[in-house]
């Protein structure tokens, strides 16, 4: 599909509305000229000045764009009216994962180790190389260093990947509790339990706990986990299997 800085509403067919979130919807449509289908999402500009969301959004437009990832979604273009901000997105056909997990409650260990995920919301990222004070995210993916309120820096995705291989696995995140207090508290005593519903292997368990370690310095690094023997045995290499 050409990119065009220059793209208004008028030049898509709008579909369906596909999606829908706290500042705006998001819905299917095609570039009239190339016939591309594409998702638009639509975010009200009043929201955004209601919950002084400027910068998230500035910086999830300067982060996406610049990415051309096949596990990224690609942001195509961006523009505006006086009301709404339009951003045209790669359109991901297959919806969204949590959807297939709730169907399926949880995921076999070579469907958790493979497909073609693609990260979609850029809202809380940030370029940085100093470590951070911010206090975000659900609860239930929250790093310990978080929720003390320390300063933190990359590892926090480290952990959280741990708590979506878990989730994946096990079909709830491993430090759910009946309010958020004991969650934190279950998240800060990495209160980890495996439950014997179902099988899962005891690589996929112990990358997991290599993961889900409260000192931050001691978790396994990204080279470390792509060398994991549970990653190398069910993983397609290239990280972009195409199931």
């Amino acid at each position: 599909m050409a990119k065009s800085e220059e793209w208004g509403l008028g030049d898509f067919d709008i579909g369906k509305c596909i999606g829908e979130g706290k500042f705006g919807k998001v819905y299917l449509a095609r570039e009239k000229q190339s016939g591309y289908v594409v998702a638009i999402k639509v975010i009200f500009k009043a929201k955004l000045d209601k919950y002084r969301f400027h910068a998230h959004l500035r910086r999830e437009i300067e982060i996406q764009h610049g990415l051309d990832h096949p596990n990224v979604l690609r942001l195509f273009a961006w523009f505006h009216d006086d009301t709404r901000v339009f951003l045209v997105l790669e359109y991901a056909a297959k919806g969204e994962l949590y959807k297939l997990l709730r169907s399926l409650r949880h995921f076999s260990e070579k469907r958790a180790a493979t497909g073609r995920l693609k990260i979609a919301d850029f809202g809380w990222a940030v370029q940085s190389n100093s470590k951070r004070h911010t206090m975000c995210g659900t609860i239930d993916y929250l790093a310990p260093e978080m929720v003390e309120k320390k300063a933190h820096d990359h590892a926090v995705d480290n952990w959280t990947l741990g708590i979506l291989c878990y989730e994946f696995l096990y079909g709830v995140p491993p430090f759910e509790a009946a309010d958020q207090f004991d969650t934190l508290k279950r998240i800060l005593k990495v209160d980890l339990k495996f439950p014997s519903t179902h099988y899962v292997s005891a690589e996929a368990k112990d990358l997991i706990r290599k993961l889900l370690v409260k000192d931050s310095s001691k978790r396994l690094s990204l080279q470390e986990i792509l060398k994991h023997p549970w990653i190398v045995k069910n993983a397609d290499p290239s990280g972009t299997c195409s199931e």
